[in-house]
């Protein structure tokens, strides 16, 4: 293998590295938030769905701006000086007195996250080989899901074991050691030779990517109702304790296909690859609503976690295909703007499903349902996608 396809570079290792230290730090804290607000603040499921959505709408509204700027300028210290600031607004939680407070918080690390995830995700691309570049998003993708093995799991340990206040400051520390891999990436300056282009829409949004968009976003629906629910749904079907291992359990399942996903679209399997992981995803969406209809016990327990190993494999195909869909509509100046695409739409299905999850269970007496719905919009992206995202991929594909 010659030097130009070689991918495990010290800039790709390093950059891994501080991705999975980041992402640890914010997936320490996804179920422990809800516990945090309902023990502080006593506040409902539906103030709490929409005051941690702002969060992913602050996210989605900044992505637009940031794959703008990102085209525009030389990439790495715009991502180093987003990775900064989204980890020194952790300070902010344990100072907040109030609702409102904390809620400017909230915002705050919105647009600090959706601007240093954008940043990340076109720097990365910038570093590996166009020839394995499915893979290589496959295997920086992995380092999101190891974070997802150990940080909800380590989040929710220390909530039993120790005050918030520890598992806020275990989050600031392990962000300031991914800055500093972050700053050890080395990466030539891909800025846009073309940014004296007239200022248009079309370059704050991928127009081609909006069929797919549309059935990520469904797709990320269900899938935020969970991450940010699980642990209040597991008390209501009598598993009271060891949820953390259901998200260590996902993330075995999205590491486990992550790693055959990136190789299979590289080798042109791509639409493939997407429509065989929403299928997994919905039969694990179906079955963890149907788990309240068998009661409590030893079977419910083993359900729950075999389902979180499923919605993994299910979203560790798609993942990478999806990303990588979306970087091959765009042309070599516009990746930034495909990769903002591809995680607003993210955002926006999983701040619908934060909002809606909240609301539904208030209204219908638990989280059932609101998986329920959740399920109805895995499938009704699955369908979108096979008659007509699909087919607009294959005639519209750059490379």
């Amino acid at each position: 293998m010659s030097n130009k396809d070689r991918l495990w570079t010290r800039s790709f290792i390093s950059a891994s590295i501080g991705n999975f230290l980041l992402f640890f730090a914010f997936y320490l804290l996804v179920p422990v938030f809800p516990l945090y607000l309902i023990e502080k603040y006593h506040e409902s499921k539906t103030l709490i769905g929409i005051i941690l959505s702002s969060y992913t709408l602050a996210a989605l509204l900044i992505r637009p701006f940031a794959g703008f700027v990102l085209d525009m300028v030389y990439r790495k210290p715009v991502y180093l000086i987003a990775f900064f600031l989204f980890v020194i607004t952790f300070v902010g939680y344990p100072l907040a007195n109030s609702i409102g407070l904390f809620l400017f918080f909230r915002i705050l690390h919105g647009f600090t996250f959706g601007f240093v995830t954008t940043a990340g995700n076109s720097l990365i691309v910038d570093i590996m080989p166009a020839s394995r570049r499915g893979e290589g998003l496959g295997y920086f993708g992995v380092a999101n899901n190891l974070a997802m093995a150990v940080g909800p799991m380590t989040g929710l340990f220390l909530h039993d074991s120790y005050s918030f206040d520890v598992i806020f400051y275990t989050a600031i520390g392990s962000g300031l050691l991914g800055f500093l891999f972050a700053s050890a990436i080395k990466s030539k300056n891909m800025a846009d030779k073309l940014n004296k282009q007239p200022l248009a829409f079309d370059r704050f949004f991928l127009f081609k990517g909006f069929n797919a968009g549309l059935c990520l976003l469904l797709m990320g629906i269900p899938y935020g109702m969970v991450v940010t629910y699980i642990a209040l749904y597991g008390k209501e079907i009598g598993i009271l304790s060891g949820v953390g291992v259901f998200f260590s359990l996902m993330a075995v399942g999205l590491i486990a296909s992550r790693l055959v996903s990136g190789k299979m679209v590289d080798k042109g399997k791509l639409l493939q690859v997407i429509a065989f992981g929403t299928i997994f995803s919905v039969a694990a969406f179906l079955m963890l609503a149907s788990l309240k209809f068998i009661g409590e016990g030893n079977l419910v327990k083993v359900l729950f976690y075999f389902i979180s190993s499923m919605l993994g494999v299910g979203y560790g195909l798609i993942f990478p295909a999806y990303n990588t869909l979306f970087v091959n509509l765009a042309p070599n100046n516009r990746r930034a703007t495909a990769s903002s695409t591809y995680m607003t739409s993210w955002d926006i299905g999983i701040g619908i499903g934060l909002v809606l999850g909240g609301v539904l269970a208030d209204t219908h007496g638990g989280l059932q349902f609101a998986f329920w719905a959740g399920s109805l919009a895995s499938v009704i992206s699955y369908f979108y996608f096979v008659r007509i995202a699909g087919p607009h991929f294959r005639k519209n594909k750059l490379r």
